[in-house]
């Protein structure tokens, strides 16, 4: 018996086999498909308004979404006018984005390109003196944002004919003036309440000065219309995208020169390492809000006013690969020889999920904001081995090697030292007080109200002192330093070691392996005939200098070791 071959129709006059030999071009098709695809595709990007650059990876994503739509459209259109359109063409194209999207994540990661990644973030050692002076408290900025958003709220809940059109915008922390303060612009609430003021803008914003807990309206004498919460062609990520369709930028934020006129500052970055991998700011973008005029800048002629060019996020992210990557991609996975990371808090994100996210401080200096976090090992301990500070405007980045409690335990350390009020310490600011590095931050109540601030040692994070106001408490801090800690008791509260009985001796690393124990962060040292010594890090923090395959000299007692001075 012989079976007849049944040609299967996507209608009575288009066999479906033949969608894939191309025949003869159908120019009405095609011309149709093409004009749907377009309207759909600039609807699409007016809604998501992702840069025209093959650096971008939403770009090539937007890419295949055109396809997709070409292909559907072709077929429907082919369909509808019983003509014979192959679509062989739209997949092969589909096919290359996708390959080439993938294949670029891939090759421009870090597993391919360590020691860039290493190499991006220059940063350099220095002393301690770079912590600000506590001479200088009038520029240490406590106040964190929800704080800020409490006394920007109550400001503007005075003001009747504001509190009723406009909500506040983010918190930005700047150097005004020579002082830190937050600010943050008002934002339309809503549709209808933009239509209503759409004409005279955004009237002015809200600056909070953290030093003394107050907070400011500031009117502006013309309002501020290409703003994130305007609508159509006034929306400032909009007039952005259209006036600079393939510009790579981010981190578009407000902030104030220093006579108080406003502006938004927006990162201009690139990816230094293939197509997508290593992100690095090249300059900065700001836009006149008022008259939406913009103005691109490099990175070194960023004008001194404007504060935040390189967010703390990617500062944090670009340390993190400096540290953990310059012996290369596997050493960071598996034995993590000489690996560090930044502080980091764990939180639940969007889905629920718990995640760790780097937490940093901001100091005020010489007239810039300064992003400070503690660096730590990889085990996660609650020790630090020193702390990076860096300059959000130009990148310059410093560590100062200085071990002691993290900023979590010296937040415990202050909320301990008030148990009995149940008060919550914010994130800790660094000072240095007679050479001594030294967390200060502000202590809030359930309704989070400043009621007190702290003042702990890094080093030694039991020495602690309290008060109601910031003098106050530096004073105190500075009594309690001067008349009950003698330096050798400043060193540590254990008891001096006996080291009589150690000896001298130069041996040849091995390995190094560094491991949490007991909230503290100890060194083990392996030579090569495999002997085994250990020391707290604390007390061997040259260590940090030290790779596999040097030559060290120490003083050990077969067992515990010391570095030869």
């Amino acid at each position: 018996m012989k079976f007849k071959k049944k040609t299967v129709y996507i209608n009575e006059n288009v066999p479906f086999r033949t969608l894939w030999k191309e025949p003869k071009l159908q120019w009405d098709v095609i011309g149709i498909a093409l004009g749907i695809t377009v309207l759909l595709m600039f609807g699409a990007w007016y809604l998501t308004l992702p840069a025209l650059n093959l650096k971008n990876a939403g770009f090539w994503v937007f890419l295949m979404a055109a396809v997709l739509i070409y292909f559907f459209a072709k077929m429907i259109v082919s369909a509808i006018r019983k003509k014979d359109v192959g679509v062989r063409n739209p997949v092969i194209v589909f096919a290359v984005l996708v390959i080439g999207l993938f294949g670029n994540l891939i090759f421009s990661s870090r597993l391919f390109h360590a020691k860039a990644y290493s190499e991006i973030l220059k940063v350099e050692d220095a002393e301690i003196d770079l912590i600000p002076s506590v001479s200088g408290s009038s520029s240490i900025a406590l106040m964190d944002t929800a704080s800020a958003e409490r006394l920007g709220d109550r400001k503007i809940g005075s003001l009747s004919n504001v509190v009723s059109q406009f909500n506040v915008g983010e918190y930005m922390q700047i150097n005004y003036q020579e002082a830190p303060v937050k600010v943050a612009a008002l934002k339309y609430d809503g549709f209808f309440k933009w239509n209503a003021n759409k004409n005279q803008g955004i009237p002015g914003y809200v600056i909070v000065n953290p030093v003394d807990m107050s907070a400011d309206y500031a009117s502006l004498k013309e309002g501020m219309k290409f703003v994130p919460s305007a609508y159509f062609s006034k929306n400032l990520y909009r007039h952005i995208r259209f006036n600079n369709p393939s510009l790579l930028v981010d981190n578009v934020h407000f902030e104030i020169d220093e006579e108080g006129n406003p502006w938004y500052v927006g990162s201009i970055y690139d990816h230094t390492i293939g197509l997508f991998g290593g992100k690095k700011v090249i300059g900065a973008l700001i836009i006149n809000p008022v008259n939406g005029e913009m103005q691109k800048y490099a990175l070194s002629d960023v004008p001194v006013w404007a504060d935040i060019v390189i967010d703390g996020d990617l500062i944090c992210t670009q340390y993190n690969d400096h540290a953990q990557l310059q012996h290369g991609f596997w050493n960071s996975v598996f034995s993590q020889t000489d690996c560090r990371q930044v502080t980091t808090i764990r939180s639940a994100n969007e889905d629920g999920d718990e995640e760790a996210y780097p937490d940093y401080g901001y100091i005020a200096k010489e007239g810039d904001i300064w992003v400070y976090t503690g660096v730590t090992s990889l085990n996660g301990d609650s020790s630090n081995l020193g702390f990076i500070l860096a300059n959000e405007r130009t990148a310059e980045t410093k560590y100062i090697t200085c071990a002691g409690a993290d900023e979590f335990s010296g937040m415990k350390s202050a909320e301990g030292e008030v148990q009995e009020k149940g008060y919550i310490a914010s994130f800790p600011s660094l000072i240095n007080v007679e050479g001594t590095p030294t967390y200060i931050m502000v202590l809030k109540d359930s309704n989070g109200l400043v009621k007190m601030y702290a003042a702990v040692n890094v080093e030694q994070y039991n020495i602690v002192a309290t008060a109601a106001t910031q003098a106050d408490c530096i004073e105190k801090y500075r009594k309690l330093m001067n008349a009950e800690i003698t330096p050798d008791e400043a060193k540590s509260d254990e008891p001096a070691k006996d080291t009589s009985n150690y000896k001298e001796m130069t041996i040849k690393v091995k390995k190094l392996q560094t491991i949490d124990k007991g909230g503290d962060t100890y060194i083990y040292v392996v030579d090569e005939t495999d002997h085994i010594y250990n020391a707290k890090y604390a007390d061997v923090i040259g260590m940090i200098l030290v790779e596999e395959g040097d030559e060290i000299t120490i003083l050990t007692d077969g067992t515990d070791f010391l570095l030869k001075e």
